[in-house]
């Protein structure tokens, strides 16, 4: 049961860093502009990175339902 709390407590520790981090960064460069194309490419940026990680988690689950990864632990 400690370890189990203790993974918690260091979870949200890590959690608790990286909300800091990117809020520290978020508001420092709030003066920075950023145009219509800047914004644009951010935004097909993120959309591609979700659709290409969520293609790839279906074919790994594809591929384990199907049996094909059966031999390779062999």
């Amino acid at each position: 049961m400690k370890q189990i709390i203790l993974l918690i407590v260091a979870l949200g520790c890590m959690l608790g860093a990286a909300l800091w981090g990117a809020a520290d960064i978020w508001f420092d460069t709030a003066e920075a502009d950023i145009g219509f194309h800047g914004t644009l490419a951010l935004v097909l940026g993120a959309v591609a990175s979700l659709l290409i990680g969520g293609g790839l988690m279906v074919l790994v689950f594809y591929s384990s339902r199907r049996g094909f990864d059966d031999e390779a632990g062999r």
